[in-house]
């Protein structure tokens, strides 16, 4: 099943179950997914909804810290209950090893050697990571690998 189905039934359910949190969650979630399409005039297919879901999580842990920051525990709380019902969605995240062991393989598919061919090891591993691992992380591994 499609992941934007995923979320549609995932809406029922939580207004059956009158779950505030996760509707409110799902719903912003299909308003980002449906915002995007309109601005880019395609249907969205589960690897861009992935995206758009990778980046609302990032969203609301740069807002948790800044209010954690503030002092500010129950807004910071309100975004970290929207990060745990976002990532529901997400595919389960990659450990080290498997991180380890795909950059290992875009490196000997792409014939990488240095800097220069970040950008060729980069563009092999993104869609085999998208949702499933930090990108900064990973072009950091890969620098760290390549220099």
């Amino acid at each position: 099943m499609a992941l934007i189905d995923d979320l549609k039934n995932a809406q029922k359910d939580a207004m059956r179950a009158k779950n505030k949190v996760r509707l409110g969650t799902i719903r912003m979630a299909l308003a980002a997914i449906k915002q995007k399409e309109i601005d880019e005039q395609v249907t969205l297919g589960d690897s861009d909804i992935l995206a758009v879901l990778t980046k609302m999580v990032k969203q609301r842990q740069d807002a948790a810290s800044q209010y954690d920051a503030a002092g500010r525990e129950d807004l910071s709380a309100t975004e970290r209950a929207e990060i745990v019902e976002l990532e529901s969605f997400l595919p389960q995240p990659l450990t080290a090893e498997e991180i380890a062991a795909l950059i290992d393989e875009a490196m000997a598919s792409t014939g990488a050697s240095g800097m220069q061919d970040m950008g060729k090891v980069m563009g092999v591993l993104k869609p085999q990571v998208q949702g499933r691992a930090d990108m900064g992380a990973l072009s950091a591994l890969i620098k760290q690998r390549l220099g």
